[in-house]
């Protein structure tokens, strides 16, 4: 999955709920019991407040029919982004400075 350079990538809650909920019209509440998730957690998942976890992406997997490959590579796409921009707006990165050379395994 690439990571967006232009703009945030969705939040794994918030396909959850465009794509697999609100099309069929079901329930923060319902949709919890079939995962055994809390209605809490579900709730703070779907708003973005926290991510998913392993255990919740083979939760999704198993209900929807999905993979929680895709959850999880979704989250941490999600995660990854806004490490770079922390990491990038907090102070200078050199990039490749201790990068390995192809060829011979020094630094480049």
């Amino acid at each position: 999955m690439m990571i967006p350079k232009n703009r945030q990538p969705t939040h794994p809650g918030q396909i959850l709920k465009d794509l697999y909920l609100d099309p069929r019209a079901v329930s923060i509440t319902a949709f919890a019991e079939a995962t055994g998730l809390s209605r809490k957690h579900l709730s703070q998942i779907i708003n973005g407040h926290v991510g998913i976890t392993p255990d919740t992406a083979v939760r999704l997997g198993e209900v929807l029919g999905t993979s929680a490959h895709m959850w999880m590579n979704g989250q941490t796409t999600y995660d990854l982004w806004h490490a770079q921009r922390r990491l990038t707006e907090g102070r200078p990165v050199h990039s490749g400075a201790f990068a390995v050379h192809p060829d011979n395994g020094a630094p480049a």
